[in-house]
């Protein structure tokens, strides 16, 4: 019995990974990136995600409550520690304890993240182009969000792979290897856009370079 619920659990932890998390992180990197065209894209894309109808509901029940169940599950997968060198390799092993140390990351991250944007917005600020500018004029802060959206590509790239695998999708060698350069791939693009937005609202001019 406690098997099975372990079994469904780690089960549901991948899927929320990949949908609803996984789609939400490269929809906002999307929304992000329109800083590089110019504050005035940046904040009618924003102003348009604002403005979706029963935007509370989906942040709730579509973003929130699955982070925090991947969240506090991952939390829980790291703490029992057990290693995957014997099924996987050193290289996929690596890969394997990479993931864990990101997802503590992002917790610390995500949290901080929320707290300047969504949290100052119910209290009345504006989530607008000067509102990330500002934040990032910080040496300090923009040093955390680099980091910060290199392991959230790096965890939602990595842990596609894992679900592939653990979902019975890909289960040769062949496969998995595909998957491994796909993924790959995925975290170099996902991490491109995430880093042009970044440098657009730092300096418009080098997110264009």
């Amino acid at each position: 019995m406690a098997e099975n619920r372990e079994f469904m659990n780690r089960r549901l932890h991948s899927l929320l990974g990949v949908i609803p998390i996984g789609i939400f992180l490269i929809q906002h990197l999307t929304v992000n990136y329109f800083a590089t065209r110019g504050a005035e894209s940046f904040n009618a894309a924003a102003h348009f995600m604002e403005s979706l109808p029963y935007r509370i509901f989906l942040e709730v029940f579509v973003i929130y409550l699955p982070i925090l169940f991947h969240a506090i599950y991952g939390l829980y997968i790291v703490f029992q520690g057990k290693s995957n060198t014997k099924r996987f390799g050193h290289f996929r092993n690596r890969m394997f304890l990479l993931q864990r140390i990101t997802g503590v990351f992002l917790i610390i991250f995500i949290a901080w993240h929320v707290w300047e944007t969504r949290v100052q917005a119910a209290m009345g600020a504006e989530v607008n182009y000067d509102m990330m500018a500002d934040i990032l004029s910080s040496n300090f802060m923009l040093v955390f969000y680099i980091v910060g959206v290199l392991s959230a590509t790096f965890h939602f790239s990595n842990g596609l792979w894992s679900f592939l695998v653990s979902w019975g999708i890909t289960v040769t060698p062949r496969s998995q290897q595909i998957a491994t350069y796909a993924t790959v791939v995925l975290f170099i693009a996902l991490s491109i856009v995430g880093m042009g937005a970044l440098l657009a609202f730092i300096n418009p001019d080098l997110a264009n370079i």
